[in-house]
């Protein structure tokens, strides 16, 4: 079967929380095709929402913040190994196509953001702008979503962390400027390979690997700390490129770089098993053993402090070219440290008494 042109999975799976499950016939498939039809629509479709509060607790000790906040749900980026896709089932869709075609934005974002920055009982801790699915995914260019959260927390002077693919955050220079003059951003571009073949294949709605390079230039240029995430790191695929990478990046002012393994967990194993069967045939079984090798044996990791970059001697040879690179290419650099103590919840128009 021909792949799905601008998708990065090729199929919808079943979703765990649904009774029913829809199946799509061979039948109807050949009948599609004799009246030169097609079977479904490819088109991405967009729905508002109205959630209650913007801000996720992240308890997971394998990551570096304390929330995180997505304008989105659903992207369009349609990366195929994304750990967000297992979210969307929450929401009634399926982990697959649906991941990508059917995109929820919160439009309240903004005030539901500075409602709870103003609170009292708010503390200032790490924010991660994304974290869950991109917050520069296509549709920001037009809803600005994402733009009017910056505005939120430039006001307050609230540090935030921010990882995106997507060079639409050049748009926002002005606010990340003058974030960054009080250390109030650091923001991460994630690059996962060099080689534009690669890209496509895996990540089919990004920013080209032109762009994104151009914009770590960039936000270095204009002082705004940028760290490259090579995430997810996928034996077979990108594992050879991490000297080079790390060398590109800080010749282009990344003050540091980090990585993840590649794990398949819940519906992901089917996306990607039957996505890599089509991208990659000769190299399926190496890919799929070497994930495996990398997590216990499954493509499936949750065990907390391995699960995020695996373990085995695969890992192992990952874990010492970082090393090495950083050694070689970012020995003088070193990430910026926020400044959480400029946040002013009280920056408003009217004074309180109290």
């Amino acid at each position: 079967m021909d792949f799905i042109k601008g998708r990065g999975a090729q199929h919808n799976t079943h979703n765990r929380f649904l009774q029913h499950s829809h199946e799509v016939l061979d039948d109807f498939l050949n009948y599609c095709e004799a009246e030169n039809e097609e079977s479904e629509d490819n088109k991405t479709s967009y729905l508002e929402i109205f959630p209650k509060t913007i801000l996720n607790k992240v308890n997971s000790p394998d990551v570096g913040f304390s929330y995180s906040m997505n304008p989105y749900q659903g992207c369009e980026h349609g990366c195929i190994y994304c750990y967000a896709r297992n979210s969307h089932e929450y929401w009634g869709y399926s982990a697959g196509l649906d991941f990508e075609r059917k995109i929820l934005y919160k439009s309240n974002a903004a005030q539901l953001l500075e409602k709870k920055l103003r609170s009292r009982s708010w503390i200032p801790e790490r924010i991660m702008l994304s974290g869950n699915t991109d917050c520069y995914q296509p549709i920001e260019k037009k809803l600005e979503i994402t733009r009017s959260m910056l505005k939120v927390l430039l006001k307050l002077k609230h540090p935030v962390g921010i990882i995106t693919k997507n060079a639409l955050i050049l748009r926002d220079l002005d606010i990340l400027k003058e974030m960054a003059e009080l250390n109030l951003v650091s923001v991460s571009i994630s690059i996962t390979s060099l080689s534009e073949k690669t890209r496509r294949t895996l990540e089919p709605r990004t920013a080209s690997i032109k762009k994104r390079l151009e914009t770590v230039n960039k936000l270095s240029d204009n002082r705004i700390p940028v760290n490259v995430m090579m995430a997810p790191i996928i034996p077979g695929i990108n594992n050879h490129e991490i000297l080079p990478m790390v060398k590109k990046v800080s010749e282009l002012g990344a003050t540091s770089v980090g990585y993840t393994v590649v794990r398949l967990n819940g519906a992901i194993g089917e996306i990607f098993t039957n996505w890599v069967q089509k991208a990659y045939p000769d190299r399926t079984n190496k890919i799929l053993n070497q994930i495996k090798e990398s997590h216990g044996g499954s493509l499936n990791d949750s065990r907390y402090g391995t699960r995020m970059r695996g373990e085995g001697k695969f890992v192992e040879q990952i874990a010492m070219q970082f090393k090495l690179a950083k050694k070689l290419y970012l020995k003088d650099k070193e990430p910026i440290k926020l400044d959480y103590s400029l946040f002013d919840r009280q920056q408003s128009n009217q004074m309180k008494l109290f």
